[in-house]
């Protein structure tokens, strides 16, 4: 018994340690969003366009631009307070892969503006990012 837990743990911190959860997250979200004819064409074309702007230090290939950030925004402020919920911020990052269901988050109960929810969009995936 303990030789399989012992055998997990060495799996799960490889997964941590390489962040290949938040890879595959990345690269379902992607498929997801622009559902290519080709998915496996597509999925190796990203993983290529990845390598090489990890050895150029050029942009990562990011599926989210400030627009569809906008919109998702627009779409959960049906209301047009201005802000939306922790718990729709939450849905939304983990929804992207930028976040894990049971990562924990602080909530300072002012509500998401949409600048804060941009910025965050946009701090996450570069924190993925850098890892690889």
């Amino acid at each position: 018994m303990e030789a399989n837990s012992s055998r997990e743990r060495e799996a799960r911190n490889y997964l941590e340690k390489h962040r290949i959860m938040e890879l595959l997250n990345y690269l379902t979200s992607s498929l997801l969003f622009y559902q290519p004819d080709k998915p496996r064409e597509y999925l190796i074309s990203l993983l290529e366009r990845l390598r090489i702007a990890k050895v150029t230090g050029v942009t990562f290939p990011f599926f989210m631009d400030d627009s569809n950030i906008v919109a998702m925004f627009e779409m959960m402020d049906s209301s047009n307070k201005g802000t939306i919920s922790f718990v729709q911020y939450k849905e939304a990052l983990v929804t992207l892969g930028l976040c894990t269901a049971d990562e924990v988050l602080k909530d300072d109960e002012n509500g998401i503006t949409l600048d804060k929810f941009k910025q965050e969009v946009n701090k996450r995936t570069q924190e993925i990012w850098s890892a690889f």
